[in-house]
């Protein structure tokens, strides 16, 4: 499974499992339910990946330059994917967790953790009961501590702690989202991330994030381009929409302090990932000096303890934990809880693409939020069509909603 393809072809929702129909759900009397398998499977798409070409130099096809920490390599800087891992090495996982009663759980976690789970987690797994959840988590975190607190071990932790969920959800005959604290919101406001400024604001979106292509080694002349996608996303939106900016680990305290100023007149919602995940200090400075916008970050920050450095460090003011990287819902629940504490927004990176996050926002209060994604433009209407009904989106003052599925669990299922 490789659920960022998503990210990489915004062909909509590749390879996230597909929706499934409603099962007789066993008896479970009065035994503990067990665990008797944990594999890695693969999953079929919920839309077809290429079901049309694409217009040309879309940017959802993912063959543009993107702002990025290789961009000081002029051989890596062109693409992410000169530097990314071939396709089918290292990939997102799909996880299929099985009992003893016939329920199978799924979960997807993030690059390379397949391994940490298939050579290691499923020793630790096999026998126990999937509802003892919050003891399970603390196995898996305390055995692979040793060799990674962050990473590929946080991203297998990720995928199992999901499918577990999802068990727990199909057992009880209930969706996640009302395991977790149940509705919070009537629908789930969403903004879309990508470059196709134009599609998203035709197709009702009234919140951006853009995903910057220049930083400090195109000069000033980056700079200039820079402002100039601001600017056309600002003329697209009108003066009430609200534009974010993706800057994914680029950027420097001086440039961004610098280009802070250029675009203040654009009113701009918040700058994220600015700077590289470990420099929470960088953050908390800017933070205090930049005034004008939000400084966000935690895409790539793993587990409650290295939210906790964001913490006291000042280092954002909204988090963006990925429930397939930081440690599932149960540590995910645990992020929110902590930032809840001191009125820190969570909007969990990729979050309405994936079941996990749409129920975590559906059912926490200080998830007021979904990023979204759309397929590239240039496709049929019908396909549109499809994608907007299978992510359950409508429309409204805020633009485009979410919400989760009503199905037990999470509502997935792999490929047969």
């Amino acid at each position: 499974m490789n659920r960022r393809s998503f990210l990489h072809t915004a062909a909509a929702a590749a390879a996230l499992p597909a929706i499934a129909t409603p099962q007789a759900l066993p008896d479970l009397g009065t035994s503990k339910m067990k665990i008797t398998s944990v594999k890695i499977v693969k999953s079929r798409p919920r839309i077809p990946v290429t079901p049309f070409k694409p217009l040309p130099g879309a940017w959802s096809t993912q063959q543009v330059e993107v702002a990025n920490p290789m961009s000081i390599y002029p051989e890596y800087k062109a693409t992410r994917s000169l530097f990314n891992p071939d396709p089918g090495k290292l990939e997102d996982f799909t996880v299929e967790v099985t009992t003893d009663k016939g329920i199978k759980g799924y979960g997807n976690g993030g690059r390379g953790g397949n391994h940490i789970v298939e050579e290691h987690l499923v020793k630790l797994l096999l026998g126990k009961d999937p509802f003892d959840i919050e003891m399970l988590w603390d196995i898996m975190w305390r055995s692979t501590m040793s060799y990674g607190r962050m990473g590929v071990t946080m991203n297998a932790i990720s995928g199992v702690d999901v499918a577990l969920w999802d068990i727990i959800g199909k057992a009880l005959n209930t969706p996640v989202y009302k395991l977790l604290g149940g509705q919070t919101k009537d629908r789930i406001p969403t903004y879309c991330t990508g470059n196709d400024i134009e599609q998203h604001v035709e197709f009702g979106f009234k919140r951006l994030k853009l995903a910057i292509p220049h930083g400090p080694a195109d000069g000033r002349d980056g700079m200039r381009k820079n402002l100039d996608l601001v600017k056309r996303a600002r003329q697209a939106l009108g003066p009430d929409g609200d534009i974010m900016l993706d800057c994914w680990m680029a950027w420097t305290e001086r440039y961004t302090i610098e280009m802070a100023e250029m675009m203040e007149p654009y009113r701009i919602y918040w700058m994220e990932e600015v700077l590289q995940p470990h420099d929470y200090a960088g953050f908390g400075r800017l933070r205090k000096a930049i005034k004008s916008t939000r400084i966000v970050t935690g895409e790539h920050e793993y587990g409650r303890y290295g939210f906790r450095l964001l913490l006291e460090n000042q280092s954002a003011e909204i988090w963006q934990p990925d429930a397939q990287w930081c440690g599932g819902l149960t540590e995910l629940r645990k992020i929110a809880a902590l930032a809840a504490a001191y009125d820190i927004p969570v909007i969990p990176h990729g979050g309405g693409l994936t079941p996990e996050s749409v129920a975590f926002s559906m059912s926490t209060v200080n998830a007021p939020w979904c990023e979204m994604f759309m397929p590239p433009p240039g496709g049929p209407r019908d396909y549109y069509k499809k994608f907007e009904d299978d992510y359950r989106l409508t429309r409204g003052p805020e633009g485009i909603y979410m919400q989760p599925h009503d199905k037990p669990g999470f509502g997935w299922a792999p490929a047969a």
